[in-house]
C-alpha cells in the first residue's frame, strides 16, 4: 500500500518554534512527519476539500448548456471547428453540446496561491466511444472556480462522462492555513500526551481554533 504523503500545511519546525514546543520535544522524525501529516488530513476533512497539491481523477456527467452561448441563429459567428462541430451534431440530433464543468477541488480563498497543472480530459460520449481532450479545445480550469470551458466546436453531447485528470492544490499556503495545521497537530498531541490538558493546553479548544481557521475554507 502507498504511504500517504502530502505536503502539509504547516512544517513540524513551525510548530516547534512557537508555544506548542513543550507537546513535542520528544517526538523522533518519523513521528513528527507523521503528525503533520495527520493534521493535514484532518484539516482537510473539516474543510471537505483538498487544499495540498494532489493528483486525482474525477467524473462529471456532461449537463446543461447556456442557450446564449450555442443559439439556434444561422447568423451565429463561428470560426472553422465550431462550424464543423455545429454540423456534426445537428446531423447526429444533438441540438445542444455541453459547453462547461466544474471541477470538484479549486481555490475558495486567496486563488493567486493555487495552481493547476497535468490537464487531462477523457469523454465518454453518450453516442459511443470515446475521445481524448486537446489542450487547444480548452479553456481553465480557473483556480477561484474549477470552471473548465470547452469551446465552440468540440462534439460532447449531454449525457456524456467527462472524465478529468489534473493536479493541484496551494503552492504558497496561506498564512491562516498554517495557522489552523498547527492548532490541528497541537490538539492531536495533546490528546497523545494527556486528554486532560496536558501542560496546560487543551484539545478540544485547540481543534475548534482549527476548525475556526478553516471556517473560510469549508465547503457549502
Amino acid at each position: 500500500m502507498p504511504a500517504d504523503t502530502p505536503t502539509p500545511l504547516a512544517t513540524f519546525e513551525q510548530l516547534n518554534t512557537g508555544a506548542f514546543a513543550d507537546l513535542v520535544r520528544d517526538y523522533d522524525a518519523s513521528a513528527q512527519t507523521d503528525l503533520m501529516i495527520e493534521a493535514t488530513r484532518q484539516c482537510e476533512s473539516v474543510a471537505d476539500r483538498r487544499l495540498v497539491a494532489f493528483t486525482l481523477t474525477e467524473s462529471h456527467r456532461a449537463t446543461g448548456v447556456d442557450p446564449d452561448e450555442y443559439a439556434d441563429s444561422a447568423n451565429l459567428p463561428l470560426d472553422i471547428q465550431g462550424t464543423i462541430g455545429r454540423s456534426y451534431a445537428m446531423a447526429l440530433g444533438a441540438t445542444t453540446l455541453v459547453r462547461h464543468v466544474w471541477l470538484n477541488e479549486y481555490a475558495p480563498r486567496y486563488p493567486e496561491f493555487w495552481s493547476y497543472t497535468n490537464i487531462a480530459v477523457k469523454t465518454i460520449l453518450s453516442y459511443g466511444g470515446s475521445q481524448d481532450m486537446a489542450v487547444s479545445q480548452l479553456i481553465g480550469p480557473e483556480p477561484d472556480s474549477g470552471h473548465l470551458w470547452f469551446q465552440l466546436g468540440t462534439f460532447l453531447p449531454i449525457g456524456s462522462m467527462i472524465r478529468v485528470t489534473y493536479s493541484g492544490g496551494y503552492t504558497t499556503v496561506p498564512a491562516d492555513l498554517v495557522r489552523a495545521g498547527k492548532y490541528m497537530a497541537a490538539s492531536i498531541a495533546v490528546r497523545e500526551l494527556d486528554p486532560t490538558q496536558a501542560a496546560g493546553h487543551d484539545p478540544d479548544l485547540l481543534y475548534n481554533d482549527a476548525v475556526k481557521a478553516l471556517n473560510p475554507y469549508m465547503r457549502t
